[in-house]
């Protein structure tokens, strides 16, 4: 039982109400929930998971929209499933050190037919009055990853099929509308497209200006082929490309990776030179590959949310894309 899962060009993901390197205070997160309404006319859809700061993404989520008023059929969430709260019992969450600020849980994930139904049912309660109607598998890589041999992973297999055969009956239920993944090493959503229809996948520090593999760029033309809608995400590498002392959510330094904030520099300086911002070649770099359809984005500023919006439009002109790669940032059989 497949649908077409349709997702308009820009879906805001919503890490920074889950506290993702910084505190953001309750009503600056309101009012950027209600920009994205208010940007969104047509239905604004928000990207969230339990991993978010522990399930408090959801929970910030569901009451910003209580508060606002907004019709339930008017928004759509997408809630990417497997990571569950728990009560804090160490100084630090344990899940990503050093990325979540100010939470008071900790998460754990928990991949398995029952595990992603605990998941499923937490997600909804943290929601309140909302449902999330569009659901993943959050992370499989990880939890495939963690694996300590060749029969711990068979079993770790057996359990992420057995997370979307769950996933799949509340589909058939009707409880949900559709089923995808979302990943950073794409070769988990490679793994399972071999094994379940999906509807759409997530994929994550995987297509961007620093990163796009002949592996990635395959994977998006046999997902095509299935029918599969991909959304593109974490395109500036945690804000690196803007600015940012995060890659791909850890802290890096100059001394520690000068080779990233190398090619960085040669990026901006390109920029500069063809007047095209950086955040704007970002995302514009996704729509170079037809078989992506959407970009999460997200930002702490609520006046950055319909300029976010309006990257999708931007211009930008092929003689950049072609310095890029005679610089040797972007490949050049693109």
């Amino acid at each position: 039982m497949q649908t077409s899962t349709q997702f308009p060009k820009s879906i805001f993901g919503t890490s920074c109400l889950g506290n993702l390197f910084k505190e953001t205070p309750f009503e600056v997160k309101k009012k950027i929930v209600s920009e994205v309404i208010q940007a969104n006319p047509h239905g604004a859809v928000f990207d969230s998971a339990g991993k978010y700061g522990a399930g408090l993404s959801l929970e910030v989520l569901g009451q910003c929209l209580e508060e606002l008023k907004v019709n339930p059929e008017d928004v759509t969430i997408i809630n990417k499933l497997a990571w569950k709260r728990v009560p804090l019992t160490t100084p630090e969450p344990t899940f990503e050190p050093d990325a979540w600020v100010g939470i008071e849980h900790d998460a754990i994930q928990q991949i398995s037919y029952d595990g992603i139904l605990e998941c499923y049912e937490q997600g909804n309660q943290l929601l309140g009055s909302y449902l999330a109607k569009v659901v993943s598998v959050h992370d499989p890589d990880e939890f495939l990853a963690a694996a300590e041999n060749e029969e711990d992973l068979k079993q770790r297999q057996n359990d992420l099929l057995g997370a979307f055969r769950a996933l799949n009956e509340l589909k058939i239920a009707g409880k949900v509308d559709s089923v995808g993944v979302g990943a950073k090493d794409i070769s988990a959503i490679d793994f399972i497209s071999d094994h379940i229809q999906l509807d759409w996948a997530m994929f994550a520090c995987s297509i961007t200006l620093f990163r796009h593999k002949a592996f990635a760029r395959n994977l998006l033309k046999k997902l095509a082929k299935q029918e599969v809608s991909v959304i593109n995400s974490a395109v500036f590498h945690s804000g690196f490309l803007l600015g940012g002392e995060f890659f791909d959510y850890k802290k890096i330094s100059l001394e520690t990776h000068p080779e990233i904030f190398f090619r960085r520099e040669i990026f901006w300086v390109t920029c500069r030179e063809f007047n095209v911002s950086p955040a704007a070649a970002c995302v514009q770099f996704s729509f170079l590959f037809p078989e992506i359809c959407s970009v999460a984005l997200s930002t702490t500023k609520p006046e950055q949310v319909r300029s976010n919006i309006e990257l999708l439009n931007d211009e930008v002109p092929l003689a950049f894309w072609y310095k890029l790669q005679e610089r040797g940032l972007i490949n050049a059989d693109l």
